[in-house]
């Protein structure tokens, strides 16, 4: 079997002294696929980011309406080609092709696209801001360099380097794309590719728009996120992974968003157990069980008051867990590092009540697992056991009181989510209004009475939160057009001439419907 070129400057091509070869692996079977991949040397990174480089230049002068064009036509595309997608999406990952991958995920990466698309030709994102007192006028417009996204395991279409919302978000803005592929999904990253390159070249986009590796090693990958050619990073993964990469493009002052681990808190209200103790047992396994656990929005930690009610819950959802099937993991790596981060939890004193057994058969799974703690033991420990444990698992930590609870939230790192169950007719009000502006300040997104998994592509929504478990928060990954502002540089225009502007600052509309931020008011009027 041949080795998979790589794709650079739109051009398929043999990779440059690749420094190895690897398989992708079907993780319901454990057995390597056919296809062979290279890991590329840095010579092929350079010849990417010297693609990318002129491909940026180029696209300063394209017309919004022909980037909406790509992103529209794009998306008819891949629903075309939607069941050569979900046949090897779901081979390399063993994510069932219905519903998760047909229903839910590819329309949501289409819709993406769309949502995108729409906000190229309304052209409202970039904020142009006029001051005519001192002729002074801004706008976001592109970084001047490439994108360079690496995807991450769990999501091969939503959140893939070469279709998801951050490659959707970087175009948008203007930005050529370096993807890195998940090794995890080599196989649809490429077909994604090939679309994306036919759909390029019947739009008249430069064909260096998108760029494509596969893989390459972990120090090459730091050397990419601080090169001068770089506009921005944006990351997908691990916190090891990515505090090495915010290491090194903060040394070298390069843009770098990143989104990490995330227990995403769910605090129950005593009220609330009183109320539907079983259904919000329910809705957390649910929730911590949708995807075999590996959704970064995953409920891994529940803070709940020492009660007879909250015993009776726990009893429940001991039984959920316990009777459910294991799910399938993604590769053997992810199964490992479940199994590592439970036996730590165990050795800081949380208890394993069920689960944590690899159950008879092939792939790559771990039962359900479900541990409890006291809260005493858990705030002798809070950083060690926050944890990310990528899987079908959560810990259960037990406040004797009030106020043992507000301390437990105190002691929380950041988070993309915090849930509140509450009494729905508001009798638990008094311990909801000193928990919530705790609890506001550690979460990206503050829920209620729903559990965290589940995330929209609104205007509106944050898929971000404080450190760590982002880079930074005060953006989001998903949501447009707010997503598009991470691929952005800030233009101000002191005194130019007006035929020189933009034409998103000059005095006439360019749209007719572009919203500007003009004299102290937004409006859609000519200056």
């Amino acid at each position: 079997m041949e080795v998979q070129p790589v794709l650079i400057g739109g051009v398929w091509q043999k990779a440059h002294a690749p420094v190895g070869l690897f398989t992708a692996t079907n993780p319901a079977t454990q057995k390597n696929l056919k296809e062979k991949y290279p890991v590329s040397s840095f010579d092929d990174i350079d010849h990417a980011l010297q693609a990318s480089h002129r491909a940026a230049s180029e696209l300063r002068s394209i017309p919004p309406k022909e980037v909406a064009g790509f992103l529209d036509s794009y998306a008819n595309r891949i629903e075309k080609h939607r069941e050569a997608l979900i046949q090897i999406a779901s081979l390399e990952t063993a994510l069932p092709g219905e519903p998760r991958l047909r229903s839910v995920e590819l329309p949501r990466t289409t819709d993406q696209l769309r949502q995108a698309a729409a906000a190229c030709r309304d052209r409202s994102w970039c904020r142009a801001t006029i001051d005519t007192k001192n002729n002074i006028r801004s706008k976001h417009g592109p970084l001047g360099g490439p994108v360079v996204i690496f995807g991450p395991s769990n999501f091969p279409f939503a959140f893939n380097p070469v279709a998801g919302g951050d490659f959707a978000a970087a175009v948008t803005s203007g930005n050529p794309v370096i993807a890195k592929a998940h090794p995890g999904h080599p196989g649809t990253t490429r077909i994604f590719a090939e679309m994306a390159i036919e759909v390029l070249k019947e739009n008249n986009l430069p064909l260096g728009t998108v760029q494509l590796l596969y893989h390459f090693e972990p120090e090459d990958g730091l050397k990419l996120a601080a090169h001068p050619l770089v506009g921005a990073t944006a990351f997908t993964g691990s916190r090891l992974s990515g505090l090495r990469l915010k290491k090194a493009a903060d040394e070298a002052g390069k843009p770098v968003y990143l989104e990490m681990s995330s227990l995403n808190p769910v605090i129950l209200l005593p009220g609330s157990l009183e109320e539907h103790s079983e259904q919000i047992a329910k809705e957390l396994f649910t929730s911590c069980t949708m995807g075999s656990g590996q959704f970064c929005t995953k409920p891994g930690l529940v803070i709940l008051r020492q009660s007879p009610q909250s015993e009776a819950f726990f009893r429940c959802t001991i039984n959920l867990f316990r009777h459910a099937p294991a799910g399938i993991l993604l590769s053997q790596n992810t199964l490992d590092r479940l199994r590592e981060t439970i036996a730590r939890m165990a050795l800081l004193g949380a208890e394993i009540v069920t689960g944590n057994k690899e159950p008879d058969g092939p792939g790559y799974r771990l039962e359900n697992t479900l541990l409890r703690v006291s809260g005493e033991r858990f705030l002798d420990h809070p950083e060690e056991l926050q944890i990310e444990a990528f899987g079908g698992v959560s810990l259960i930590v037990f406040a004797k009181d009030n106020e043992q609870m507000l301390k437990i939230i105190e002691s929380l790192e950041g988070n993309l989510t915090g849930t509140i169950y509450s009494e729905s007719r508001n009798k638990d009000d008094d311990p909801y209004n000193k928990i919530e502006p705790i609890l506001r300040l550690k979460v990206g997104r503050l829920i209620n009475d729903k559990m965290p998994t589940g995330v929209a592509v609104s205007p509106a929504m944050n898929q971000g939160g404080p450190y760590p478990a982002t880079g930074h928060p005060g953006f989001t990954s998903v949501g447009i057009p707010v997503s598009l502002l991470r691929f952005t540089a800030l233009y101000c225009y002191d005194n130019v001439r007006p035929h020189r502007l933009p034409e998103e600052l000059q005095d006439k509309n360019p749209t007719g419907r572009m919203w500007r931020f003009i004299d102290g008011e937004w409006t859609q009027r000519d200056v």
